[in-house]
């Protein structure tokens, strides 16, 4: 439970920074001043779709559904969960032991792969990308209001504009529906679901974020373990 209250202070922290960064951009800002370096005109390029957007082929999307599904960060995340959920003994019916980390491995692991495959069916049908992009602004705040927003956003049409995505919103609780009412214990309800399917979101956000921040070059340990764009979305490039 301490574990779960600091990621909802993180994401809190996250949430006032985009209250602030929107605060100053109240006002309609000018687009005639192409020189303008102003506040207003960093939120506004930070919801700018990327000038070098190339929409995924069907093949790559397919891969990156592969990736995302039952590639390496699912299954390291799926193990993570499991031992905080070992940890708080939630579910309780399930017990400690090899057997009840097992137990709770699957369900994670399982809450997981619905939550990609219906955020990928989703997208598929509606039309949208929902890879990530990394931001292409600068600061520490901007480019975490990117991060976050991006949670919830997705791009649309050849020119990649940044849409409200549904599918966004329904597959973390899609996955926490189906684990509640497919092997739970029968005491677990929709509140229930709800509440995981929060912290399913936090985590996506989490995710997010990582990929913004943790980009160190291409040469760099960590895109030698392919942290560093693993979807193969295109690189605004060394501005960052």
């Amino acid at each position: 439970m301490k574990i779960r209250g600091k990621l909802i202070v993180l994401f809190s922290s996250a949430l006032i920074a985009i209250a602030g960064t929107s605060a100053m951009s109240q006002s309609p800002p000018s687009f005639s001043d192409s020189s303008d370096s102003s506040p207003k005109a960093t939120i506004v390029s930070t919801l700018s779709p990327a000038p070098a957007y190339t929409r995924p082929t069907e093949r790559s999307e397919f891969n990156n559904f592969v990736f995302d599904a039952v590639g390496p960060y699912p299954i390291v995340g799926s193990a993570v969960a499991a031992g905080i959920n070992q940890y708080t003994n939630s579910p309780p019916e399930w017990n400690q032991g090899l057997k009840g980390y097992s137990r709770r491995l699957g369900s994670d692991f399982g809450i997981a792969a619905v939550s990609t495959t219906t955020r990928y069916a989703l997208s598929e049908a509606m039309k949208e990308d929902s890879l990530y992009y990394r931001c292409e602004c600068k600061g520490v705040l901007p480019r975490l209001s990117y991060a976050v927003l991006s949670t919830m956003t997705a791009r649309r049409g050849n020119d990649g504009h940044r849409v409200f995505s549904i599918p966004a919103l329904i597959a973390p609780y899609a996955g926490t529906m189906t684990a509640i009412y497919g092997w739970y214990p029968d005491r677990y309800n929709a509140k229930d679901a709800l509440r995981m399917g929060n912290y399913s979101l936090l985590a996506y956000a989490g995710g997010n974020i990582a990929l913004e921040f943790l980009y160190s070059g291409p040469h760099s340990l960590f895109a030698r373990m392919h942290l560093n764009n693993p979807h193969g979305s295109p690189d605004p490039g060394p501005n960052h």
